[in-house]
């Protein structure tokens, strides 16, 4: 498949998901839902073009987005200075049709740390000379793209009832399945193990290899003694890092 429409491909899969969660309802105790593929599509477009272009060796996978990160931004795991001053990524972001007053969007005017995104990228940019060495055989994507408040508090997907999570989970698998089939990756790496095991289920058949490294959030007291190298101690225990 040529660069060019190995990113067209990216594109349409990121817009078909975005329609297909658009109108999915959630009940409570979620008091808001933010869909960045659509208030912030314009970063996360130029993101699939510069990044998303080649097949790649990794692709990493995340949860969904968080707060501080993608959900301003656009940009899986997006730590604003990392996609910004690292990535080159800087477009306007709108607002959501229903803003959350306790997690007001601010795009590229954020100043919260992302901290997952924060260890993330900060790894990736210590390892790799640049974004264009890091993206030459990685690339970055979140699992499901809705970001879930219960008021102020983040909600992630397993704490949604099964009767939410169906079609949900059923829009994210064929969207990580048209990713797989564009990408052609040898490795999926989930960040954490919910990711992992969605990825698991998703791609199983597909012939691509799945493991996990630890989630770098701050909720995790092994993530706080030391993220980047427990990451790159998994990494290169799978034998894809040397």
């Amino acid at each position: 498949m040529p660069e060019q429409t190995i990113a067209e491909t990216l594109i349409a899969a990121a817009r078909e998901l975005s329609a297909r969660v658009e109108n999915l309802a959630f009940a409570p105790p979620v008091s808001h839902r933010y869909n960045p593929l659509d208030y912030a599509w314009a970063p996360h477009e130029l993101y699939l073009r510069s990044y998303g272009a080649s097949r790649k060796k990794v692709v990493f996978i995340g949860m969904n987005p968080g707060p501080f990160g993608m959900v301003q931004c656009g940009v899986p795991f997006g730590e604003i200075a990392a996609v910004r001053d690292w990535m080159g990524i800087e477009a306007k972001v709108k607002q959501p049709e229903r803003e959350n007053p306790k997690r007001p969007i601010e795009g590229f005017a954020c100043t919260r740390s992302e901290v997952s995104g924060r260890r993330l990228w900060g790894l990736f940019a210590q390892r790799f000379a640049s974004a264009d060495d890091f993206f030459a055989e990685h690339f970055v994507a979140n699992y499901c793209p809705l970001a879930f408040f219960d008021g102020g508090r983040n909600l992630t997907p397993d704490k949604l009832s099964a009767a939410e999570t169906m079609p949900l989970y059923a829009a994210c698998d064929q969207h990580l399945r048209a990713l797989m089939t564009a990408l052609e990756p040898q490795w999926v790496i989930g960040v954490g193990g919910f990711a992992e095991a969605r990825a698991a289920q998703a791609l199983d058949g597909m012939g691509v290899r799945i493991s996990k490294v630890l989630h770098p959030s701050p909720a995790s007291p092994a993530a706080n003694r030391g993220w980047a190298e427990a990451a790159t101690r998994q990494m290169t225990e799978l034998g894809i890092w040397a």
